[in-house]
């Protein structure tokens, strides 16, 4: 048995381990996945000294709680939440010794939705087409966490901890302004619908998840009946599905889809879009092709 593990005490509501995903097989059928906020994964490996791409835990709305078998070096960033080993307060956001057998719990998101938490030497296991993380969709990679599960580590490498010239990231936005570039199916939709779209506001449905951020508001006219072929679709599309409601593509999206999209988020606003809690305004603002 390797001392080189992390034993689950808490699962949480869905936690499961996630690195920079699969890009490059969408036309094998294969999502990208990876971490849905990307910089905050990052953070959380720069400050314990990994490489950004290693594999973390990725928590949603109420934490997690895991044991060591060593010692390690670990750190929580993401969505901001109360942070203990062995019940006694430490830091959010910075590296935390925690002793071999002690209990470092991540807590429910005080704002926010999904807190990542790395250890140094990232989490381990063998990875699938390159990529250690859990894809909801596809069901590749390791499965989401469950109580007294026990997971691998990585080897630690040379890497320094991070410390007081990493600032972590603020909370979530109290409005998701997203940039989109309208397109390629925008044509099918009324001059009306791209008015609505752009001028009208829509909030963060309860239904979201990983594989996409669902919208409450005003319901999109369609300009054409019927349905598309399916085609294959990116991160970040916007698509229209019968109700009207726009739909954000996360990581772990289909690679093909028959509804219409839209337009397209821009990469860099998809962040926030991982953190905005059920209920938040939502903005989208269309943008010129680049």
């Amino acid at each position: 048995m390797t001392d080189r593990a992390l034993a689950v005490v808490r699962a949480g509501a869905l936690t499961t381990v996630q690195d920079r995903g699969r890009p490059g097989y969408a036309h094998h059928g294969v999502p990208r996945s990876g971490a849905l906020d990307a910089p905050a994964a990052a953070l959380a490996n720069r400050l314990v000294g990994n490489p950004a791409g290693a594999a973390v835990l990725e928590t949603t709305l109420n934490g997690c709680a895991v044991r060591p078998r060593s010692t390690v070096t670990m750190a929580v960033t993401g969505a901001p939440c109360p942070v203990t080993v062995d019940g006694r307060p430490v830091a959010w956001g910075a590296p935390v010794r925690v002793p071999a057998g002690a209990v470092l719990e991540a807590g429910a998101a005080v704002g926010g939705v999904r807190s990542y938490v790395a250890v140094h030497g990232g989490i381990g296991g063998e990875p699938v087409l390159g990529s250690r993380s859990s894809d909801l969709l596809s069901g590749l990679g390791p499965a989401p966490l469950t109580d007294g599960a026990v997971l691998p580590l990585g080897q630690p490498g040379a890497g320094p901890h991070a410390r007081v010239d990493v600032a972590p990231q603020p909370g979530p936005p109290a409005e998701l302004v997203l940039r989109i570039t309208l397109g390629p199916r925008d044509d099918w939709f009324t001059p009306d619908a791209l008015r609505t779209l752009t001028t009208r506001a829509y909030r963060v449905s309860a239904a979201s998840n990983r594989i996409g951020l669902r919208t409450e508001g005003p319901a999109l006219e369609r300009a054409r009946a019927g349905e598309l072929p399916s085609e294959g679709m990116v991160l970040g599309a916007v698509q229209v599905p019968p109700d009207g409601r726009p739909v954000v593509f996360l990581a772990d999206h289909p690679t093909t889809g028959g509804y219409p999209v839209i337009g397209v988020v821009r990469p860099a606003d998809l962040p926030s879009a991982a953190q905005a809690l059920p209920g938040t305004p939502v903005r989208f603002v269309a943008v010129r092709r680049r």
